[in-house]
């Protein structure tokens, strides 16, 4: 290619879901529909936990920010992409799409890293219950949390400045409905081996290593639980990590199938519908799958809203 053709700052293109014009109305209303219920779902559960006094435990602070994460998450995508159908425009611009891609990363990667310090909380109720309330205390917490925010927000800015670095074409069609890294990465016109050798890095150390830690805990979790003599014991102790369980595999089972699937098919677009699961549907779906199994988060919604009702 000549010189010319090529600039630092491209517009790119978002295909999105679907070029079909009939069924641009049909998205717009589900992915409408699935961001209100995911937005309000996570606040609900955020609310909860910070007015009732009960929940104000390690577990449930976990939890809200999990819920927070979960909310900042599904914005960094949805909305640009609901504005797009509505206006009939697909283009995004070089700084958006860096920004997107950014914050994607950042809070996608804080999700790991809060599902594994949840799995480590209930490693320590589970197998040190006598010593959870010392082990889990509010200064240690608080380290865990700031160290997930530092870690993410350390790979978040690598992954874009070295995203910075690469040339594109004038024009840049992405078959996704957002900034996704790696098709931006492969779309680029300059040498991206470095690009790959980091996005690979990172993905071992931040993705692997939390994986391993949460497989780690549950073995630990499994072996005690095994060791009560009683059912009811055994129960009761799967009940409380019963609900986080449910989560991980559904976060880890939704984004290793797209992985997997995109890796074995090599079609974009195949690999953009499958995003919507990890990036979409499994934000919407912690806050049910926390309040429908969990009592004491029925307990404190329902307390919220008679006091709403109440209020009114």
């Amino acid at each position: 290619m000549e010189p010319g053709n090529h600039t630092h700052f491209p517009e790119f293109i978002l295909l999105g879901l679907s070029e079909e014009a009939e069924l641009q109305p049909l998205l717009f209303g589900l992915f409408l529909s699935m961001y209100l219920v995911t937005f309000t779902g996570n606040l609900l559960i955020i609310l909860a936990i910070t007015t009732d006094s009960h929940l104000h435990t390690p577990m449930y602070f976990f939890l809200s920010n999990l819920s927070f994460t979960d909310i900042c998450f599904t914005s960094t995508d949805v909305p640009k992409m609901l504005m797009n159908i509505q206006m009939q425009n697909k283009v995004i611009t070089y700084e958006d799409c860096i920004t997107q891609m950014y914050f994607f990363t950042l809070f996608g990667g804080l999700d790991n890293f809060l599902l594994t310090v949840m799995a480590y909380d209930r490693f320590v109720a589970i197998c040190h219950p006598l010593h959870y309330m010392v082990i889990m205390n509010p200064r240690f917490c608080g380290l865990l949390l700031l160290a997930s925010w530092v870690l993410t927000l350390l790979d978040s800015l690598l992954q874009c400045l070295m995203v910075l670095r690469l040339s594109f074409c004038t024009e840049v069609e992405i078959s996704h409905f957002f900034c996704e890294l790696n098709q931006v990465v492969q779309l680029a016109c300059s040498d991206t081996f470095l690009n790959n050798l980091v996005i690979y890095v990172a993905t071992g150390l931040l993705g692997v290593i939390p994986l391993t830690g949460i497989l780690f805990s549950y073995t630990k979790i499994v072996s005690s639980i095994l060791k009560i003599a009683s059912a009811e014991g055994k129960y009761k102790a799967f009940s409380t990590c019963g609900t986080h369980l449910a989560m991980v595999s559904l976060f880890y089972g939704t984004l290793l199938g797209v992985y997997l699937s995109s890796a074995a098919t090599q079609n974009t677009m195949s690999s953009a519908i499958a995003s919507v699961m990890y990036a979409v549907v499994t934000p919407m779906l912690n806050p049910f799958i926390y309040s429908l199994r969990n009592k004491d988060i029925k307990q404190a919604l329902g307390k919220l809203c008679s006091c709403k009702l109440f209020s009114t």
